[in-house]
């Protein structure tokens, strides 16, 4: 199992080469995007370049990402697989999409505001009290931004299979707003899923490092599924049930 992979590993010589090369250009393509992103916003133009930040980290970390299926190009609401960072990057490249995310990030001043460029909505887990407003978070950037991804898991799993989909995450689909396709996607990492998987007692730090240690290419393919339609879209229990039928026949079709 992939728990037995969160143990620490050393990073060799030539591992901490590579994130010395890698880390870098993340910043540079960070400064560059910077100031075309704010004068888009003050424009109040479509802004494209929260894509292409985040698509350049993918491809500066060795990335390398095929799309499969139809993927609905405007007003979709994307159920993932969650299986390592690169999965925010990767799909964000391909999309443009925003995502769910929970409150804890909101704890990170720079990964906050990172994640706010993107139209990232916070959402607290334990504070029912506060669903109305992220229900209604949720819907706005379903209209602003045109995709918006939430990962039904919660959290990563060893990408070979996948974890229960806690419907109460889809809260906002209830009733589905008019106009937006819900559409299961899988992230196939392939035969490395194992190690490129964040999970166990593994520290995303950690992780991160690891991934950007690597001399060989992480080989990712975004299968886009059909949107769900008819009975499926009943209600957040029938969404979440149909996305992850979807999204395990489709992984063992592809294992």
């Amino acid at each position: 199992m992939a728990l037995a992979l969160a143990r620490p590993r050393s990073i060799s010589l030539l591992g901490w080469l590579r994130i010395a090369v890698r880390l870098p250009a993340m910043l540079l393509l960070l400064l560059a995007c910077l100031p075309l992103y704010y004068v888009h916003r003050l424009l109040r133009l479509h802004n494209p370049w929260p894509r292409v930040f985040l698509g350049g980290v993918a491809w500066i970390a060795g990335v390398h990402v095929r799309h499969k299926g139809e993927k609905v190009h405007r007003g979709a609401f994307l159920l993932a697989n969650h299986v390592s960072w690169i999965d925010i990057p990767a799909l964000a490249g391909a999309t443009g999409t925003a995502f769910v995310g929970h409150d804890g990030l909101a704890s990170l001043p720079l990964l906050k505001t990172l994640c706010e460029m993107n139209d990232t909505v916070f959402v607290a887990r334990h504070d029912r009290a506060s669903i109305a407003h992220q229900v209604e978070a949720v819907r706005s950037a379903l209209s602003d931004t045109g995709a918006l991804t939430v990962f039904p898991e919660g959290t990563t799993s060893d990408g070979t299979g996948l974890l229960v989909f806690k419907s109460s995450l889809l809260s906002a689909l209830e009733p589905l707003p008019a106009g937006i396709a819900v559409q299961p996607v899988l992230l196939d990492y392939g035969p490395e899923a194992a190690r490129i998987a964040w999970v166990g007692e593994e520290h995303g730090l950690d992780n991160f490092l690891r991934i950007l240690a690597r001399g060989r290419a992480v080989r990712l393919t975004l299968y886009f599924l059909p949107p769900l339609a008819g009975a499926d879209l009943e209600n957040r229990k029938t969404i979440a049930q149909a996305a992850r039928d979807a999204l395990s026949r489709e992984l063992a079709r592809t294992q």
